[in-house]
């Protein structure tokens, strides 16, 4: 199993902290992103640190893939981010796998997992945990949970992350200015 999709992540994270080390809090949470500049412009860019979170989802025996911004940098996409979405099958073993990783990494209020798309925050990391119920415009994404990739992180963890095509469809479903603009970002890096 590949380590590069790992790496670029690392990579990424590291450029974040360097872009944002000088960076005064604003007050602008991420679920206050904007359409065109995303996350990596609100204070969830300010320390942000998904390998802790990725890990206990790992160690939970969780099945989620990581979807949005995290995926595509993961494909080789230059942008920033400052959250991780997580794709999962809403499932009660997977209710259980998540609500233990997030306990595992410090989330505090636990958030009702009984809904197609709730948000979440740990120590490190926020975003959104979706599942295949929520309005995808006309894209099915029940496939991109078994058509996932994986890559190993250097720490020994395994990551699923949504495969290049499946993150190019979610783009365009979704439809939001930075959404076009990373599924052509992605489409250029498939060839």
């Amino acid at each position: 199993m590949s380590q590069t999709a790992a790496l670029r992540l690392r990579q990424a994270i590291a450029r974040t902290e360097d872009a944002t080390r000088e960076r005064i809090p604003m007050g602008r949470r991420p679920e206050d992103a904007d359409d065109l500049l995303g996350t990596f412009a609100t204070d969830g860019a300010l320390g942000f640190d998904p390998f802790p979170f990725l890990q206990a989802i790992h160690d939970a025996g969780s099945r989620a893939v990581v979807i949005g911004q995290v995926a595509g940098i993961m494909h080789g996409s230059t942008e920033l981010t400052g959250d991780l979405d997580l794709l999962w099958d809403g499932t009660r073993d997977e209710v259980h796998a998540l609500r233990e990783a997030l306990t595992l990494c410090g989330c505090t209020a636990l958030p009702d997992l009984d809904r197609s798309h709730v948000g979440y925050r740990v120590t490190g990391a926020s975003g959104d945990l979706c599942t295949p119920a929520l309005p995808w415009g006309a894209m099915d994404v029940t496939p991109c949970l078994t058509s996932a990739k994986t890559t190993r992180d250097p720490a020994g963890f395994t990551i699923r992350y949504a495969a290049l095509d499946d993150l190019i469809g979610m783009r365009r479903a979704f439809g939001r200015p930075k959404d076009h603009r990373r599924a052509d970002e992605l489409a250029r890096l498939r060839n």
